[in-house]
């Protein structure tokens, strides 16, 4: 079994998601590069953290036409499991496996901090290992990751318990306080705050490890 861990041209956090994975938790992961088209040999899908291709048009909307994204759509249409965190949470909703759309931050600034967040798993499979508002801390790195989506949506997103990590003190102005969210399958989801960067507790804390570790549960 082996996680692959997408890298695009602007990647950043893709060796800090193998050292998580592999160096801290001890599994094996492979990195897979956006314009290869196949994902043989691999049971979980990771699109990391970074600026990929710069972020010069709109974060994650060049990466989400990327060759490889072909299959990673199908896999997860399949029910694989698919995690986008950062940048791969923008690139997730900008390829339609998630719903909404990720907009500069309240007050416009890049913010980079440990934050703590609310675990409320309903169907999602990587949160599942958290009891019900759990709390956790996990570090946020970015500019643009207010969670907007129409008002409709968000209802639809809430009854269907989809809005699956909250922030108990909203940084970046997102509705609801929204810092993660799952498909109605529970197989992908999105988040704004790094678990890879709470795994190590020499680095200040483990809360990371249950969501990576369910990757390939």
């Amino acid at each position: 079994m082996s996680v692959g861990i997408v890298v695009f041209p602007g990647s950043n956090c893709d060796r800090d998601m193998a050292w998580a994975l592999e160096g801290v938790l001890g599994m094996p992961t492979r990195f897979l590069w956006h314009e290869d088209t196949g994902l043989e040999d691999i049971d979980a899908v990771v699109l990391p953290g970074g600026f990929s291709y710069g972020d010069y048009l709109r974060c994650g909307a060049l990466a989400g036409h990327a060759p490889l994204l072909h299959a990673v759509h199908a896999f997860a249409a399949d029910g694989g499991p698919v995690l986008g965190i950062c940048n791969g949470f923008q690139i997730l909703t900008e390829m339609g496996l998630l719903p909404g759309a990720l907009t500069r931050n309240r007050g416009l600034h890049f913010i980079c901090e440990p934050c703590e967040l609310t675990v409320m798993p309903g169907s999602c499979r990587l949160l599942q290992d958290y009891g019900e508002d759990a709390k956790v801390t996990f570090p946020i790195a970015h500019g643009e990751g207010c969670y907007q989506c129409p008002p409709e949506t968000l209802v639809e997103l809430e009854q269907n318990g989809q809005l699956v990590l909250r922030y108990c003190s909203n940084p970046n102005g997102s509705v609801l306080d929204v810092a993660g969210v799952c498909n109605a399958q529970g197989n992908v989801l999105g988040l704004m705050p790094h678990p890879e960067r709470a795994c190590d507790p020499l680095l200040g804390g483990d809360d990371g490890q249950s969501l990576l570790k369910a990757l390939l549960a």
